[in-house]
């Protein structure tokens, strides 16, 4: 079973999107699960603009030239450590025993791999108000250092979007990061 659920957690979708930008948003807040077990509030990653990647087990490579390319970029100009980068997996298909424990070990197994902290949404949390994020793509979000959402994209970014993200990144860094054609 773990053989599965590892090759379907690499499984890539290819969506359409939508998105909202600069949406002026309050903070919003949220307590979810850390791979480890432990309650973890989103609030406690405030204080510097945070990158939010929330994805289902069918849509952690939608983006992935997005991740590549916001780590790559965070080397060139040295701002590793100017933006959060939090990822949440939306395991709420596999909130029963055995396959929470299944999934729990393989997130803990990627958290190791990546280097990015991975909260678990085991109940749906994201995915109802406030956040109402689809629970069956990768969603990109890009909150400023109060916790206000300033965009937000659900799918695989084409090139107009991965614009657009690095546009209000750099804006939040004080840093130009223009987003390179993808070949």
């Amino acid at each position: 079973m773990k053989a599965w659920l590892t090759g379907a957690l690499t499984v890539t979708l290819a969506t359409t999107g939508a998105s909202a930008q600069g949406s002026g948003s309050s903070p919003l807040e949220a307590t979810l699960q850390g791979s480890d077990g432990a309650q973890a509030s989103l609030s406690k990653w405030r204080g510097k603009p945070v990158i939010l990647f929330y994805e289902d087990k069918d849509s952690t490579q939608l983006n992935g030239a997005l991740k590549e390319e916001l780590f790559t970029k965070g080397q060139q100009h040295g701002l590793l450590e100017a933006a959060w980068v939090v990822a949440v997996a939306n395991l709420e298909k596999f909130n029963f025993f055995p396959a929470r424990q299944i999934a729990l070990s393989y997130v803990k197994d990627e958290e190791k791999k990546v280097g990015v902290p991975i909260l678990v949404d085991l109940e749906g949390t994201l995915g109802g108000p406030p956040w109402a994020l689809p629970k069956k793509t990768s969603t990109v979000m890009l909150m400023d250092a109060a916790g206000a959402v300033v965009y937000r994209y659900s799918g695989k970014l084409d090139e107009a979007e991965r614009k657009a993200f690095f546009e209000a990144l750099s804006k939040l860094v004080g840093k130009d990061l223009k987003a390179e054609p993808q070949l």
